[in-house]
């Protein structure tokens, strides 16, 4: 590992918890009674009224909040409070149907087991409920711990699920910039493989020609001394795709410690996720959300050396 990566600046608490899985759409408490049949009313709601309960991560106490199939309901062992989940997102885009954000390198996008409260889904939760505390957002896409840029939520069950199942042809554009070691020979290019995942969990390119196939587009924008710029366009969207493709054609990500060992001038991972574009499933409408290269891609590489 590169130990000159700089890990995110976000807290990071572990808490054990206990997680359900919903089926169907049911209130929050009806569903915490399922859940244990054999407590008592009162020790069930006092889950909520001690702020013991998070959906998707988020806290939540309303008795009446409406869960919908796919949401995950957890148990915590001690109390999180809507208030202790940091509120702070750049918003970019909002309307009666999408939220579109710039995350921050370094904050999850969902939670996982070692986190599962200081997450981009959080804290846009936290954003619309305090406008009203029965508003919700929902999942359609994820983007890297460590990749900066453009993450779209949507405000209706009926339009996530839309989304989900016609991904793939609903996407037009996912743009992504990326600061690469070393200069790349051919200034344009194809990357094509078919990507598997080994045992630990790492994508590679199969030399049978047998996982997921993925396809992707690049273009040098510019260089300096020991790094290029490139823009990056993906015809597909598998797990670690751009990072994998560049660090086997020999021009690791800067910063990506998982994908090689290269060296980390910007403190951070090379890769922003500038630009999601999509037609809506209901309108028909192209809607394009973007997000601006940050400084230090353009002070980097504008520089002499690159150091």
């Amino acid at each position: 590992m590169n130990k000159n990566y700089k890990k995110p600046r976000y807290p990071k608490p572990v808490l054990k918890t206990t997680d359900f899985s919903v089926n169907e759409s049911v209130e929050l408490l009806t569903f915490l009674f399922q859940c244990y049949p054999n407590k008592g009313r009162n020790d069930v709601k006092s889950l909520l009224s001690n702020h013991l309960v998070l959906v998707n991560g988020t806290p939540i106490s309303q008795f009446n909040f409406m869960l919908v199939k796919g949401d995950v309901v957890s148990i915590t062992e001690k109390s999180i409070k809507p208030q202790n989940v940091n509120s702070k997102i750049p918003i970019v885009y909002e309307d009666d149907d999408f939220i579109a954000i710039n995350k921050p390198y370094g904050l999850l996008s969902v939670s996982t087991p070692k986190e599962v409260v200081n997450t981009a889904y959080a804290m846009v939760t936290n954003y619309v409920q305090k406008k009203d505390k029965h508003n919700r957002i929902y999942i359609v896409h994820r983007i890297d711990e460590d990749t900066s840029g453009i993450m779209i939520f949507v405000k209706s069950e009926e339009l996530r699920d839309a989304l989900i199942n016609n991904w793939n042809n609903l996407i037009i554009k996912r743009g992504y910039y990326a600061i690469v070691e070393g200069h790349m020979k051919e200034k344009e290019g194809t990357i094509s493989s078919y990507l598997k995942k080994n045992s630990q969990y790492m994508m590679y390119s199969s030399k049978d020609n047998k996982g997921q196939h993925a396809v992707t587009n690049y273009k040098v924008m510019n260089e300096n001394n020991d790094y290029s710029l490139l823009d990056v366009t993906l015809e597909t969207g598998r797990k670690n795709q751009i990072r994998v493709h560049l660090f086997e054609a020999g021009h690791t990500v800067v910063g990506d410690d998982k994908y090689g060992e290269p060296s980390n001038p910007l403190d951070r991972l090379g890769l922003h996720a500038y630009e999601l574009t999509l037609t809506h499933p209901f309108t028909k409408k192209v809607m394009t959300f973007k997000a601006p290269m940050p400084p230090e891609f353009k002070a980097f590489i504008k520089s002499d050396n690159g150091k």
